[in-house]
C-alpha cells in the first residue's frame, strides 16, 4: 500500500520517508493540493522498474510513434500548420568565427 503525503508533510518527515523507502521498500506518493506529483522509491525498486523498460533512443521512439499514429494517412498540410512560423529567407552564409549575435 502506498502512503501519501503533501509536499509540506514530506518535507517535515523526509528522513523518515527515505529510511522507510530504503529499508522497508515502502513507496511514498507526494501530493500538491491533493494531486499526486511525485513518488519516493527505494533505489532498488527504481532499478527494478528501469530494468524492465526497453532501452531505445529518440529515433526508435519517434519511429514507433509514427507507426502507431500513422500521420501519413491524415489530411494535414504542414505549410498550413507551420507556414507562418518558419523564416523562408535563405540562411546567411557565415564563416567560422563570424559574430552571429550582436
Amino acid at each position: 500500500m502506498t502512503v501519501s503525503y503533501s509536499i509540506a508533510e514530506a518535507r517535515n518527515q523526509f528522513t523518515i520517508l527515505i529510511r522507510n523507502a530504503e529499508e522497508n521498500n515502502q513507496p511514498v506518493q507526494v501530493t500538491r493540493r491533493g494531486q499526486p506529483v511525485a513518488v519516493i522509491l527505494s533505489a532498488e525498486e527504481y532499478a527494478r522498474l528501469v530494468a524492465n523498460q526497453p532501452q531505445r533512443n529518440f529515433w526508435a521512439a519517434y519511429q514507433e510513434w509514427r507507426q502507431r499514429w500513422n500521420i501519413s494517412g491524415l489530411d494535414i498540410d504542414p505549410e498550413e500548420i507551420w507556414g507562418n512560423v518558419r523564416e523562408h529567407a535563405p540562411a546567411p552564409d557565415n564563416e567560422p568565427g563570424d559574430k552571429i549575435f550582436t
